[in-house]
């Protein structure tokens, strides 16, 4: 076709030098150009010479057939096997790591601060103390109680002996009976009071207590909320006492994340295929990683599932506690948790990117043993250490095109070249 072509053109050619000398010819002899009589300008020469050599032309390109031509080389494609691998199959979530603890410092008697005894972010271990009240109006009260307490059991010792002499009067009749019955009297009062005076001082020697705020657990407390030198208020007539600082437990630590209704779903149904699900006291192992790590390194166990889903987001909240011996973990942080879908069992994987959508369906593309492509569908899983798990439709001894897939289409001729499958651990 591209010689037919070129001949066309080489013949137009000609025929235009053709006119185009006849017009020189007949200027040069009048003076002015004419254009060419109906029959055309009488071919010279020159005009055949030209028209000569666009033949010659014409021929050598028919001469050249599509069986001379090159043929273009067949697309270069990296080709692998599947990798085979013992894997567990995982479903990853987002959630918050929360303290297991957090307490308010409150105080519990009213005064003025006079010690701050940590520094603001420490660890505090139970029982350490960390603020001071001025406790010189307890001491007072709790002496004051004491010596109360001493001048009730003074009466006491008195009513005692009136009612033990009464009794050996009454008995010689020398009393009346009334009189003794005063007696017996004051003397139960006298026991009440010295009871009242001895919760008194109970009383004052806890309020004496209160007055050196100590940590009610261990863990790490924030910034204090009041300096020393101010009064704060506390003690059971006040609604709200002063807040002093706040500690927050941090080992162990919670993990909490919500789990939608169809992965719930999908993990009660695995149930039937002996896999490893999640019970609700059953403890299930998992794993959680923050930002920055790699790998999973941080175990820990389920300990909690909500008794219900939620009606408005349609997700059941669930809770895993962790160990956090290093204080890394803190109360607030987001991380990555990770729990297991299913036994270890043996599996092929191939990288993410050798599978293709083809419409609703996810395909692999292959080579086989004359090197032609071939598309098999695949049912795929989930990402294990950045590669594709493939659940069917290819097998151990398939080369997968894991490089230059973009160049390969079905049943097109390739050049394979054999590469390695690397996970993002290598």
């Amino acid at each position: 076709m591209i010689s037919v072509l070129v001949m066309v053109a080489c013949g137009s050619v000609a025929f235009g030098t053709l006119n185009a000398i006849g017009m020189a010819q007949a200027a040069a002899g009048t003076g002015r150009l004419r254009t060419a009589p109906a029959g055309g300008w009488a071919r010279g020469p020159a005009m055949r010479s030209h028209y000569a050599a666009c033949c010659l032309a014409s021929a050598i390109l028919l001469m050249v057939t599509p069986a001379t031509r090159a043929q273009p080389a067949a697309p270069q494609v990296t080709v692998s096997a599947p990798v085979q691998r013992t894997i567990t199959e995982y479903r990853e979530f987002t959630g918050q790591f929360s303290a297991v603890a957090v307490v308010e410092i409150r105080p519990r008697v009213g005064g003025y601060l006079t010690e701050q005894l940590f520094a603001d972010g420490q660890m505090v271990n139970r029982g350490d103390r960390l603020f001071t009240i001025d406790p010189r109006p307890y001491e007072i009260a709790l002496q004051k109680s004491q010596a109360q307490a001493t001048t009730a059991e003074a009466q006491l010792n008195q009513t005692t002996r009136d009612v033990a002499r009464g009794n050996s009067l009454r008995a010689s009749d020398y009393i009346a009976a009334s009189v003794q019955d005063q007696r017996v009297a004051q003397m139960q009062s006298a026991i009440a009071a010295v009871s009242t005076a001895r919760a008194e001082i109970r009383s004052a020697e806890l309020d004496l207590e209160f007055s050196r705020v100590t940590a009610p657990i261990t863990g790490r407390i924030g910034a204090h909320q009041v300096s020393v030198g101010n009064l704060v208020s506390g003690g059971s007539a006040i609604a709200s006492p002063t807040l002093m600082a706040t500690i927050v437990a941090v080992d162990p630590i919670w993990f909490g994340f919500d789990m939608s209704e169809a992965d719930y779903i999908l993990y009660q149904g695995a149930a039937a295929d002996r896999r490893n699900v999640l019970a609700r006291d059953g403890g299930q192992t998992v794993d959680v990683q923050v930002g920055g790590e790699k790998g999973w390194t941080r175990h820990g166990r389920i300990d909690f599932l909500d008794n219900q889903v939620d009606r408005g987001s349609g997700t059941i909240h669930i809770r895993a506690t962790f160990a956090n011996p290093g204080q890394v973990l803190t109360p607030g942080q987001f991380g990555r948790l990770r729990v297991p879908l299913s036994d270890p069992h043996p599996a092929l994987l191939v990288p993410d990117a050798a599978v293709t959508t083809d419409q609703s369906r996810k395909v692999v593309m292959t080579v086989t043993t004359d090197n032609h492509v071939t598309p098999k569908p695949v049912e795929v899983g989930p990402l294990v250490d950045g590669l594709r798990v493939v659940r069917s439709g290819i097998e151990a001894s398939d080369r997968v095109i894991v490089d230059g897939i973009i160049r390969a289409r079905p049943g097109v001729a390739v050049m394979p070249v054999s590469g390695e499958i690397k996970s993002s651990q290598n």
